[in-house]
């Protein structure tokens, strides 16, 4: 089995036969997989069409979750958007609309991908939609997209667990930010070393992010942060095009994620015993969501 354990390695390897990220990773799949190259790419289309897919009917459900505190904040979004954009263009309100609806379809039981998570489903497929219809992609393009964010996510879990119970929430939607940096950068087929500098800048600017959802629930404060760190996504590819480099390579940055996560205190991770959850209106919900589900 042929696998890579860092970025500065597959990076090489990639320089050195002169090839995408992304054609790198196909060549391990295939390997790895035994399966052709024709077939991982097919693989990858039927996620993109599942994201398609939860996009579009988030895009039209005002559903709220069964707690009640969340899914309609995408409706609210889309009817001031009808109205005019408030501050930016069509491409931002796609990319915060469709980070919406897809987390939001989450809530409702949905079909969703997680990427890397359940809780951070938004933000790779915001970016990686949004962006193709500015650019008017084919699915070739997407898919390779998709192919390079899967590599980032799969590097960073080399390492360190994604899930918020083990390094808090810059290891979900932290690392979601990351992957949707690097697949936007191969969108506008970036070179190597922009594609992981658009993961390095997106990541360190997350690192420390904990995760303490109210009552437990993957809704408070998760949904609105996938739109917040959509748009970070979309701001560290900007900065890696325009030659902007993290001065931390990638590697040292998922190291320091991983040292932040095991100094980060077990109450900040996923049990919602501090931070938002533990906040006086943060207790008010938990206890009136116990009520209401113990009396049914």
């Amino acid at each position: 089995m042929i696998k890579y354990s860092n970025f500065e390695d597959v990076y090489k390897e990639a320089e050195s036969r002169n090839k995408k990220l992304y054609e790198i990773c196909e060549l391990i799949e295939e390997q790895n997989t035994e399966m052709s190259v024709k077939e991982i790419r097919s693989k990858v289309k039927k996620n993109l069409d599942a994201m398609e897919a939860a996009i579009k009917e988030g895009l039209h459900s005002k559903e709220k979750s069964m707690s009640g505190m969340c899914g309609d904040d995408c409706s609210k979004l889309l009817e001031m958007y009808k109205k005019g954009s408030k501050l930016f263009s069509k491409t931002y309100q796609n990319v915060l609309t469709y980070a919406l609806a897809t987390v939001e379809q989450n809530l409702r039981m949905g079909k969703i991908v997680a990427c890397p998570t359940a809780g951070s489903c938004g933000i790779v497929p915001a970016v990686i939609f949004a962006i193709a219809e500015a650019l008017n992609v084919d699915d070739e393009i997407r898919i390779n997209a998709l192919i390079t964010a899967g590599l980032i996510g799969e590097l960073v879990s080399n390492k360190i667990a994604l899930a918020g119970a083990v390094a808090g929430c810059q290891s979900e939607c932290g690392v979601a930010a990351a992957m949707a940096s690097a697949a936007l950068v191969e969108m506008y087929d970036g070179s190597n070393e922009q594609i992981l500098n658009a993961a390095a800048l997106t990541l360190k600017n997350i690192l420390g992010l904990v995760c303490d959802p109210v009552a437990g629930l993957v809704e408070v404060p998760c949904v609105k942060r996938n739109a917040f760190l959509a748009i970070y996504a979309v701001t560290g590819a900007e900065l890696a095009m325009a030659g902007i480099k993290s001065v931390i390579p990638i590697d040292e940055v998922v190291d320091s994620m991983q040292q932040i996560g095991e100094m980060m205190s077990p109450r900040l991770k996923e049990s919602s015993e501090a931070g938002l959850a533990t906040t006086k209106t943060g207790l008010q919900i938990s206890e009136a969501l116990a009520q209401k589900w113990k009396s049914e």
